[in-house]
């Protein structure tokens, strides 16, 4: 062989050699990398088609997917949108919010526990199906709460959490005003865009699920925080007198704290569980200056303050409740009954509720049950309960526990009363702190929480209401959250039997 053609064999095989290299370097080493990539249409194309993994609410699917006519082949279906829309989220192409983000790599197929039925439709040449996913969710709450709060009118802003205290799991979790997310899935990629354009310019924010992601002033609720601060130094229980009156000064001020009922908190000192029991503004602001700002921060943050807790392949956006540190006299005074800069979500408060309700144990709350195969539904795991903290001593428990039930039984916590059942509640009604553009304050908003049997909870609730088209007069946590948290308690037991 002449030394040209030797030179152009060499280069030939160079070529294969490199292009060899090139195709394992692609197809092995850097295939995950070019697969997940967010321009590579072809694999977003063939995972939309893919047919998705329900969510499931005990047996019902709540979404799922059917054949559709156009090149996606399914087409996301949510079978009660309104209802568990804040839940749900929805799937389009290249887009997914709430379990449908959180748990996208399961409902989608693509997970590793699904390897085994992803070799099995290889082999037997079917196409590659998503696992379902079941949630703890029990739907006679959800309904409860999610009518509860409709009937409050057509402008109602608000939300609703419900906890099993024992393990942490979510049974009712609502928010208003909701949205349709079959709209946003819809394959008419355009009109699906503009709903969501329409969504995101309404002030009302349907989009936001303010179970989890909306803070607000807590008002009285928070009163149980300070109560268990209190009792937990050793100092008080439900008989110790403590200072309350018509008036209190704030320290180093001369802004003077009132209080929103009639009667129950005028003389100069009264009994802690009757200031609990009529929620007194004067009896809590002076408890708290003299439990002291580092022992009401610490006492905030072991109840779930200040940091996150719902993980994100259970729900993702959640938002931090907040008890800053350092405060001084009178703002640890203004936070004694839930206001200056203390903040929480329906879930924050739920899981306070919960706490007390558990002798004083906080479990960390999730929302997904178990995560099932496809075609066999075999459960392929199952998600367990996990203390988050021990926020005070049972003992401490039962005294708040104590004060609640009085409250219900013959405070401002009345319309949450169940015959034949004792429950444990309290009342709150904050002060926003913010003004319309005409000047005038906007309403306060209006805040329940509770739970029942009280010396042994099955469920714990909070009742959030941030607007509601009613007179400021007529806004209080009691009659508007109160029977919502009764329809929601009840709807657990008798699901109990």
């Amino acid at each position: 062989m002449n030394k040209p053609i030797r030179t152009v064999s060499i280069f030939c095989l160079l070529l294969f050699l490199a292009l060899a290299l090139n195709a394992t370097y692609l197809q092995y080493y850097h295939a995950n990398a070019l697969n997940d990539r967010v321009g590579n249409g072809r694999v977003a194309t063939a995972t939309f088609s893919r047919e998705r993994g329900a969510i499931m609410v005990g047996r019902t699917a709540i979404a799922d997917s059917v054949k559709s006519h156009d090149q996606y082949k399914v087409q996301r279906v949510y079978r009660q949108p309104y209802l568990y829309a804040p839940i749900t989220g929805w799937y389009t192409f290249g887009n997914e919010t709430g379990v449908e983000r959180a748990q996208n790599n399961f409902l989608s197929g693509e997970d590793d526990r699904l390897f085994v039925n992803r070799l099995v439709d290889l082999v037997n040449g079917n196409a590659t199906k998503g696992g379902n996913v079941v949630l703890t969710i029990n739907p006679a709450a959800q309904r409860a709460a999610y009518n509860g709060l409709r009937a409050l009118g057509p402008d109602v802003q608000g939300a609703v959490v419900a906890i099993e205290p024992s393990t942490g799991k979510i049974l009712a979790m609502v928010s208003l005003p909701s949205y349709d997310p079959n709209k946003l899935a819809d394959h008419n990629f355009k009109k699906a865009s503009a709903y969501a354009t329409q969504l995101s310019k309404l002030k009302s924010q349907p989009l936001l699920n303010r179970a989890i992601q909306t803070t607000l002033a807590p008002g009285s609720t928070f009163k149980v925080v300070t109560a268990s601060a209190a009792v937990g130094t050793g100092r008080y229980n439900s008989d110790t007198l403590v200072q309350a009156g018509p008036t209190y000064t704030l320290p180093q001020s001369h802004s003077v704290v009132h209080n929103d009922v009639l009667s129950g908190c005028d003389s100069p000192r009264i009994p802690l569980i009757q200031a609990l029991e009529f929620s007194c503004n004067t009896a809590f602001a002076p408890l708290a200056v003299k439990v002291g700002a580092t022992a009401m921060h610490r006492q905030a943050e072991e109840y779930g303050f200040n940091r996150s807790y719902l993980d994100p392949d259970q729900l993702p956006g959640q938002a931090v409740s907040r008890y800053p540190a350092g405060e001084d006299a009178p703002n640890t005074a203004l936070s004694g009954f839930g206001q200056d800069s203390v903040t929480a979500t329906p879930l924050q408060m739920a899981m306070v509720t919960a706490g007390i309700a558990d002798h004083g144990v906080v479990m960390k709350p999730y929302l997904i049950d178990s995560l099932q195969s496809p075609t066999s539904f075999e459960t392929l795991q199952k998600f367990s309960p996990a203390q988050l903290s021990q926020a005070t001593s049972s003992s401490t428990a039962g005294e708040i526990t104590r004060m609640m039930v009085a409250t219900v039984q013959s405070g401002t916590a009345t319309p949450a009363a169940i015959p034949g059942i004792q429950v444990a509640g309290k009342t709150g009604t904050a002060q926003s702190g913010l003004h319309n553009p005409d000047g005038t304050e906007v309403p306060p908003y209006a805040w329940f929480i509770g739970f029942a049997p009280a010396q042994s909870a099955k469920v714990a609730v909070a009742v959030m209401i941030q607007h509601v088209n009613q007179p400021t007069d007529e806004i209080h946590g009691g009659t508007l959250g109160g029977p919502i948290a009764k329809a929601v308690m009840e709807a657990v037991l008798n699901s109990h039997g």
